[in-house]
């Protein structure tokens, strides 16, 4: 595909979720502006953007609360996962040994888990708890299947040049896994989010919280429906804006060597 032929459809690619982003929101503001709705039933997009606007101090200080859980949870996961995937590839046993209670903390709802950290666990830690368990498995999955899925030709010949196991796994199969790695990383981002807003909202249900999802439960108590739409608005925001940062650092890794990467230049 030739560059004058990319850059239109380039520009469709991020047009195109731009016009029905629009459309979406002149028919919702249509809609409740001619059948009247009341603002604690639907309030229209004009209601929800004026009160971000008005009540933005409050609402940008539970952001930043939950992004600073949501970036603990994920830099534990990421940690955690990177490295628990590395002594599996050291130590079978010790993959057949742990591996079982990784899959079980992954298919634990968090909602059951958290009013229980809530209750042994100081509140900040349990929300950053809650974000690392839900993160942390697809981190430790991806890793794994990478640093598995080594070409078994490039193994033998470093076997055969007698490289070292930290040779080999510094420049085979760390590189060999890298894309994995940064996809399960891309995955955790927006779990790690949801994690901790499924722990702030058990919180906010205990009577206690300062994040966003708080705020949101908050709001709901009081009826305040335009605050709930606010801040969800931002929650949805900020988790697009945590994808595509992910996304940016895997492109710019990997924009140089992996196909994956690659064609996206075309």
């Amino acid at each position: 595909m030739s560059a004058r032929t990319a850059s239109p459809a380039r520009t469709m690619q991020w047009l195109l979720p731009l016009l029905a982003l629009a459309g979406g929101i002149a028919l919702w503001e249509a809609v409740v502006r001619i059948n009247d709705i009341p603002v604690y039933v639907l309030p229209a997009p004009s209601v929800v953007f004026a009160t971000l606007v008005q009540d933005w101090p409050i609402l940008f200080a539970a952001l930043l609360a939950t992004l600073a859980t949501t970036a603990q949870g994920f830099i534990a996961a990421a940690i955690g996962g990177i490295g628990l995937a590395l002594l599996f590839s050291r130590s079978k046993w010790l993959e057949y040994m742990l591996l079982p209670y990784a899959v079980i903390l992954q298919v634990t709802p968090v909602i059951a888990i958290a009013p229980l950290l809530l209750i042994y666990l100081p509140q900040h830690v349990a929300v950053v708890v809650c974000a690392w368990i839900v993160a942390f498995f697809p981190v430790l999955s991806n890793t794994a299947l990478g640093l598995g899925s080594v070409d078994r030709n490039l193994q033998g010949l470093f076997e055969l040049y007698g490289a070292s196991d930290v040779q080999t796994l510094r420049y085979l199969k760390l590189p060999s896994a890298l894309p994995h790695i940064l996809g399960g990383l891309r995955i955790a981002g927006g779990l790690s989010l949801i994690g901790a807003v499924v722990a702030e909202i058990a919180a906010g249900s205990a009577g206690a919280g300062s994040g966003l999802a708080y705020r949101i439960a908050e709001a709901g108590y009081r009826l305040n429906i335009p605050r709930m739409f606010a801040a969800l608005l931002l929650l949805s925001t900020a988790g697009v804006v945590i994808y595509l940062a992910l996304s940016l650092v895997s492109y710019l890794v990997l924009r140089r060597w992996h196909e994956s990467a690659l064609g996206k230049e075309k």
